[in-house]
């Protein structure tokens, strides 16, 4: 299988259509397979989706969770669980993430990634701009701003620098042959988690031209992992640190740096709180 498209999902019964109908029209040259875990959905998400599979019968492969993942506990690994296991069960070369509640808006995005990619060895990850839109009516804008860099290294996710928006990437399945670092399960920011360890394969790279919509809710995680949220700041100083001694101490001056605006923020969070 030439590329998975990762879908995981909870309670997106207003929006998994548009995700799956965005999938669906890709134009390929390859084979790829969809892959969808919904995380015990309350709402019509898993009927949804099983109305899909139908229809599209062999192309959708979905672990319909009767009882959710987990962990309940701390809030701010919501979701984890099935993520990871969703991770692991997409066996194409490369994988393609999209959560329940983004979509794409290229039917040519698949193919333009993977022809990159193929082209590219030395990439390990391909990204692209992506249109932010609002639940509660804010101004619609652009994930990137025009001067984002056409090619990025872990270096600059260590300078904690975020510029992918998930329903971008397309990556090359790093996770089919090997497990998760060590330090990934204690990290809240899963997101980061997964493209920390991808960049350590390769470089990343961008392509300008928006692909997709990403959606802005109040029920989206974006609003746990807020920076009010002290417990959040000091995992993911946390995170940062461990990622440090993964990397065997190489990039030690750039974390250094980043771990220093922690020590700063958390200090100031002591402060409010004394």
């Amino acid at each position: 299988m030439k590329l998975s498209v990762c879908v995981p999902t909870y309670n997106h019964e207003r929006y998994i259509g548009q995700m799956l109908d965005g999938a669906l029209m890709q134009v390929t040259d390859f084979e790829f397979e969809i892959v969808i875990g919904d995380d015990a959905s309350t709402d019509a998400t898993p009927a949804i989706i099983r109305e899909y599979q139908e229809k599209n019968p062999g192309r959708i492969r979905a672990y319909l969770h009767s009882e959710n993942q987990g962990p309940k506990e701390p809030r701010e690994f919501a979701g984890r669980n099935n993520v990871l296991q969703l991770l692991k069960a997409c066996k194409g070369e490369y994988v393609a993430m999209c959560e329940g509640d983004d979509y794409w808006t290229d039917p040519l995005k698949l193919q333009k990634q993977v022809d990159f990619l193929d082209a590219n060895p030395d990439f390990a990850i391909s990204h692209h701009n992506v249109l932010v839109t609002y639940e509660d009516g804010s101004p619609e804008h652009f994930f990137n701003t025009p001067d984002q860099k056409a090619v990025s290294s872990i270096e600059d996710i260590l300078e904690d620098k975020w510029f992918m928006a998930t329903a971008s990437w397309v990556y090359r399945n790093h996770f089919l042959q090997n497990d998760f670092a060590d330090w990934h399960a204690k990290a809240a920011a899963g997101d980061w988690a997964v493209i920390i360890q991808l960049a350590a394969q390769g470089k990343i790279g961008y392509f300008p031209e928006p692909m997709g919509v990403y959606h802005k809710h109040s029920a989206g995680l974006s609003n746990v992992h807020a920076n009010t949220n002290q417990k959040f700041w000091q995992n993911r100083r946390d995170m940062f640190e461990n990622v440090g001694k993964w990397l065997g101490n190489r990039y030690d001056e750039v974390i250094a740096k980043t771990l220093a605006r922690y020590d700063e923020q958390l200090s100031l969070f002591e402060k409010i709180g004394s």
